[in-house]
């Protein structure tokens, strides 16, 4: 906040000169040039941001920040950002005091990187020195940090239950670092060269969006949208280049099949959506659980699995795979859900899961002969009495007990 303040209360009101007007009408043409050329990546990247949305004008209103005067800068935020709604975000239905908010937080961010300057005495447009340097990287963090933190807690204010370093995930800060630097880039270049040099921006800026929705639709396409999780397609391929790791580097895996117990009764009982929230909960149980190289993902219904990799066979001889499996079992058992429903607020205690798990290579090869094995294993635990863990370290008996038919795996709840 003190950067805001001194941006606010501490910069001179200089007066305008023609050479400023000129450099915010080049930097809001470059803005709206943008906008243009990338319309039709801006709709559908805001159209499938599960978080927050970043969009690349950043590089025009961080270079305006560092070119202008607070006043001049924030006029060319509010021109942009009304041809940004006109263009992209009012097709896309998006309320109009999201994009006021929007803005203010882009304005504050400016009058934060003017207060930087004050704070290291460098006057507007001065970045050809070391000191003018220095401006730019903190001006670069504390527009990053204001503008992140406003948006961040609009965001937990209006989804309760949100968390923070959630909203934060998937790569959208890195996203706006790296176009802020393109933005210090712009101004280095506007202060110090023609123009005309800004068209150079472009083709990176272009592709930067391209690869960026690429990837928000790869993660689109592999994630369950009700839990976070990889969708069964997207595990079963990188669970079998799972298998194929283990197998080159001589190591042990695991698949684990999880299905939730009575979740029928819940569901019932209590409404789909709160069978939902049971289901989400459930999967941020896998996600701490497991370790970044597993894959965790939801076979559809009730029904979860995880494949362990590089394990090695002393750990496999100390448990180590019946340990993670009774992880989960036991955080499973100890979920408490506070949700909010028509009849007021309930709580729900009375999860539990079963876990059958398959051991490579000694239970199977192949993915689906280990996923045959653990599903056995789990007709077990639930045999059992439900709310265990059941691991099979070698194939199914010559002579397995008459078991009643059921469909394909994956698509039959056992309750």
């Amino acid at each position: 906040m003190t950067v805001i303040t001194f941006g606010l209360f501490h910069t001179s009101p200089a007066p305008i000169e023609s050479g400023q007007i000129f450099v915010m009408a080049t930097l809001v043409v470059a803005a709206a040039i943008h906008a243009e050329l990338s319309i039709g990546a801006e709709r559908v990247r805001r159209r499938i941001a599960e978080t927050r949305y970043v969009d690349l004008s950043s590089v025009w209103t961080f270079a305006a920040a560092l070119l202008l005067p607070p006043l001049l800068a924030s006029v060319a935020v509010v021109v942009t950002y009304t041809h940004l709604y006109l263009r992209v975000f009012r097709p896309s239905k998006t309320p109009p005091h999201r994009q006021i908010f929007s803005t203010s937080t882009v304005v504050l961010a400016v009058h934060a990187v003017a207060g930087a300057r004050v704070l290291l005495d460098v006057g507007v447009g001065e970045l050809d020195t070391y000191r003018g340097m220095a401006a730019l990287v903190v001006g670069l963090f504390a527009y990053t940090v204001v503008n992140t933190l406003l948006v961040v807690s609009a965001i937990r204010l209006s989804q309760p239950g949100s968390k923070f370093l959630k909203i934060l995930a998937g790569g959208e800060v890195v996203l706006e670092i790296g176009t802020l630097c393109l933005g210090g880039l712009a101004a280095v270049v506007l202060g110090s060269t023609s123009a005309f040099v800004l068209l150079l921006m472009f083709p990176p800026l272009l592709l930067l969006e391209q690869s960026t929705l690429v990837r928000q639709l790869e993660a689109r396409a592999t994630t369950d949208a009700k839990t976070g999780l990889l969708n069964p397609d997207a595990w079963r391929w990188q669970t079998t280049t799972l298998l194929r790791q283990a197998q080159h580097d001589g190591r042990i895996a695991a698949i684990l099949i999880l299905d939730l117990d009575h979740f029928k009764k819940i569901n019932d009982r209590h409404g789909h959506l709160v069978g939902d929230e049971v289901l989400h909960a459930v999967a941020q149980v896998l996600i701490h659980e497991v370790r970044e190289n597993d894959r965790a993902g939801r076979f559809g219904g009730e029904e979860f699995v995880v494949s362990l990799g590089g394990l090695s066979e002393a750990a496999v001889r100390g448990g180590k795979i019946r340990d993670v499996a009774e992880r989960i079992r036991a955080r499973v058992e100890e979920l408490r859900l506070e949700v909010d429903t028509p009849d007021g607020p309930l709580t729900i205690s009375d999860v539990s899961i079963s876990v059958g798990a398959a051991v490579y290579p000694s239970a199977g090869t192949e993915l689906k002969e280990l996923l045959e094995v653990a599903d056995a294993a789990l007709y077990a635990a639930k045999r059992g009495g439900r709310n265990q863990v059941q691991v099979r370290y070698g194939g199914p008996p010559l002579n397995p007990s008459p078991q009643p038919p059921t469909p394909p795996f994956g698509l039959r709840s056992t309750g």
